[in-house]
C-alpha cells in the first residue's frame, strides 16, 4: 500500500463516484477503479458498495477512511516539517559558550534574536571552558561556539572575531590596592601591570595552553615582570569566586566587572591597550546544518551593529 492508493481511496470516498473522483485526481476512471479493487484485495475486504449512481462506503470502508485521513494528514505534516528543515526554519542547533562569553550582553541578545527569527529550531546550549568547547566542535558534538581567545585551532574549524573589549583587573574589595585603584566595580584610576604582578595571580586556562591568560603572562614577561601564579582554574566564574574569597587577583573582560560587586573591586589596567578580550565565534568549515549557518549570519550582523565595549 502506498500513499497514492490512500489518496485515490479518499477521493472516491469524498465524492461517492468513481468518474468524479478520477476527474478530481486528473486520471482516467478505469485505472482508478483498478487501483481501488487492488486496494480491496490487499486489505481483504470490500471498501465500497457499487450501485448505478456511484459508490457508498461499507462499514470497513468507513473505518478505513478514518485511518487513511490520519495517515494522509501525518504525511502532509511530515512534508511541512521537512520543508522547514530543508530551509533551516526547523531542526536542532547545539551552541557552546564559555562563562565569560555568556557574561557579555551580546550573547543573550543574539539568542533572543535567533529564537524570534527561528522559533521552530530547538536550541541546545552548553557551557564549558574554551578547550572543551573546541574539542566538542571538532568531534561534531556542537555546531558552533562562542569563546574568548582560542586555546587551540584544529583543522576544520573557523575562528572569527566578532567583538573586542578591554581587560580589567579584579581584586578583593578589601585588598590594599582597591582603595587606590578600584571601588566596588568602578575604577578610580588605572592599575599598572607591575602592581598586579606584585600580587598572587589567578589564571583561567588549561596549563600550557594559549589564550587570554597566556597573553597576560606574555605581556608581563615582555615588560620584564615575573608574575606569581597562585592558582589555575578551568572557568571564569571559579576565578572570580577565588578573587572574592581573597585567594589572589586576576584579570577579566570588562563585561564581567559586575560579578560579585559586593566582594570584588575592578580596575582598568594601565597597560590594557596591549591586552584585550575578543568574543570569538568558532564554527565548522564544512558545516551543513542550516540553523547553524543562519545563527552565524545573525551573529555577524549583530556584531556589526554592536558598538565596541
Amino acid at each position: 500500500m502506498d500513499i497514492r492508493a490512500l489518496r485515490y481511496f479518499s477521493a472516491v470516498a469524498e465524492t461517492g463516484h468513481m468518474t468524479r473522483a478520477a476527474e478530481q485526481l486528473g486520471i482516467q476512471q478505469p485505472p482508478l477503479s483498478l487501483q481501488i479493487k487492488s486496494l480491496e484485495r490487499e486489505l481483504g475486504t470490500l471498501l465500497f458498495r457499487r450501485h448505478p449512481r456511484g459508490v457508498a462506503l461499507t462499514d470497513a470502508g468507513r473505518l478505513f477512511q478514518v485511518e487513511a485521513l490520519r495517515m494522509l494528514q501525518d504525511m502532509d505534516a511530515m512534508k511541512q516539517r521537512m520543508a522547514r528543515v530543508a530551509n533551516g526554519q526547523a531542526g536542532t542547533l547545539a551552541v557552546g559558550f564559555t562563562s565569560s562569553a555568556a557574561a557579555h550582553r551580546f550573547m543573550p541578545e543574539a539568542l533572543r534574536a535567533f529564537r524570534r527569527a527561528y522559533p521552530a529550531v530547538e536550541l541546545q546550549l552548553r557551557e564549558d571552558n574554551a578547550a572543551e568547547l573546541t574539542e566538542a566542535l571538532s568531534a561534531g558534538r556542537l555546531h558552533c561556539g562562542l569563546l574568548r581567545v582560542p586555546v587551540a585551532r584544529p583543522d576544520g574549524l573557523v575562528f572569527e572575531t566578532l567583538l573586542r573589549e578591554p581587560v580589567w583587573a579584579a581584586m578583593p574589595s578589601d585588598h590594599r590596592l582597591a582603595a587606590s585603584f578600584g571601588q566596588r566595580g568602578k575604577a578610580s584610576r588605572p592599575l599598572p601591570l607591575a602592581k598586579l604582578c606584585e600580587e598572587g595571580i589567578i589564571l583561567v586556562r588549561r596549563p600550557g595552553a594559549p589564550g587570554l591568560y597566556a597573553d597576560l603572562l606574555a605581556l608581563c614577561h615582555a615588560k620584564g615582570l615575573r608574575p606569581r601564579v597562585v592558582a589555575e582554574v578551568d572557568r571564569m566564574m571559579t576565578n572570580l569566586n577565588l578573587v572574592a574569597a581573597g585567594v589572589g587577583l586576576s584579570v577579566v573582560p570588562a563585561s564581567m566587572t559586575g560579578v560579585h560587586a559586593h566582594a570584588i573591586a575592578y580596575a582598568r589596567l594601565a597597560d590594557g591597550g596591549q591586552l584585550d578580550a575578543p568574543l570569538t565565534l568558532v564554527s565548522r568549515a564544512e558545516e551543513d546544518n542550516l540553523p547553524a549557518q543562519h545563527f552565524a549570519t545573525l551573529l555577524r550582523q549583530l556584531a556589526a551593529q554592536n558598538p565596541a565595549s
